[in-house]
């Protein structure tokens, strides 16, 4: 494989930096307060699931959802910080991405009417796709350092 400036395998590190920037953004930008405190983002969550075109949708978030709205709040939020710390600092990477991917697929599917949405976390679980397929862990990583998963 022939690449300008860096190696593929730094250039898919790059792209695995990128992707862990962008969940630590996603983060960062989160009214904690509203969501812990005032359940903001769940009750959008909720009005957004109410109007669902598909059943599966409202009924799974009727289920695993409203009953518990604090606990996922947090959830999501420290899920967004453990995975952009994760593949930034490239620890348990393989990990971060498949679960990356899951919630991207989830966000996906939750906001299908929203094409803004659509194109963010369509690209990100692209990004984590070929980051976990390529391995791109095996540069500039702890993962690499320690060994793992390679």
């Amino acid at each position: 494989m022939q690449t300008i400036w860096l190696s593929g395998a730094e250039w898919l590190a790059v792209l695995r930096l990128g992707l862990g920037l962008w969940w630590l953004e996603s983060w960062r930008h989160k009214d904690r307060k509203g969501w812990f405190e005032r359940g903001t983002g769940i009750a959008w969550a909720a009005d957004v699931a109410g109007k669902h075109r598909w059943g599966v949708v409202r009924t799974g978030f009727r289920r695993v959802v409203e009953p518990r709205p604090k606990l996922i709040a947090y959830v999501v939020v420290y899920a967004e910080l453990a995975l952009g710390l994760g593949l930034v600092t490239g620890f348990l990477t393989p990990i971060a991405l498949i679960a990356g991917l899951l919630l991207n697929l989830l966000y996906l599917v939750l906001m299908i009417h929203d094409w803004a949405e659509q194109g963010q976390n369509a690209m990100m679980a692209l990004i984590s796709l070929v980051a976990l397929f390529a391995m791109a862990w095996q540069t500039w990583s702890l993962d690499a350092a320690f060994g793992l998963f390679l």
